[in-house]
């Protein structure tokens, strides 16, 4: 195990208030997409989601079709 990463495990034991305050500062350093991004991104999901799903669609009628043709 070279180089192993160590697990940095938050400390919820000790104090809460102090635990909520790193929290705060660590999501301030956090790079937040612009809108416009987050626009994109979510029609970039939806469009993938909405391919995938009418894939997988025909391909279940098809393949029940066929099925059913071999059944009868």
């Amino acid at each position: 195990m070279l180089n192993e990463p160590t697990l940095m495990l938050p400390d919820f034991g000790k104090n809460p208030v102090e635990y909520l305050k790193e929290v705060q500062i660590e999501l301030k350093k956090v790079l937040w997409p612009k809108r416009e991004e987050v626009v994109k991104m979510t029609g970039t999901v939806l469009l993938v989601s909405t391919l995938v799903a009418a894939y997988i669609g025909g391909l279940d009628s098809i393949l029940t079709k066929v099925f059913e043709t071999i059944i009868k």
